[in-house]
């Protein structure tokens, strides 16, 4: 994979506490490998240089300690999907409005969708975007 920023390829043990396999990063459910391309892809389209990915991470996981969160492993990718989130609303990416009402969208989705069962947006919740 290259970086159309300039940057070099990713350098992965550059994240804190990423959870690596032997082939690579490691994930729990679909959304956190959806959350990793993103960020991925992103940089890619040289929106942000990994540094900047990585010390937003940082400061997201620090904010999170800080908050109580005893860093157990189980909660990266909610970071992971702040920092994310963060980052493109600082770069102009996505309004923090679109997020939240993203957002609200997918907890109405969620609470309507049986348990077991993939939750999918509704027409009417993507009219609420």
């Amino acid at each position: 994979m290259s970086a159309v920023s300039g940057d070099p390829e990713p350098d992965l043990k550059a994240l804190p506490s990423i959870p690596l396999g032997d082939e690579g990063p490691v994930f729990k459910a679909p959304w956190e490998a959806q959350a990793f391309a993103m960020t991925l892809r992103l940089y890619q389209a040289g929106h942000f240089t990994w540094a900047e990915w990585a010390a937003a991470l940082s400061a997201e996981i620090k904010r999170a300690q800080a908050q109580g969160d005893p860093d157990l492993g189980d909660s990266y990718y909610q970071h992971w999907l702040r920092a994310l989130e963060h980052l493109a609303a600082a770069k102009g990416l996505v309004s923090p409005q679109s997020l939240e009402g993203r957002t609200e969208a997918w907890r109405h989705a969620h609470d309507r969708t049986p348990h077991g069962q993939p939750i999918v947006l509704s027409e009417a919740d993507k009219a609420g975007l």
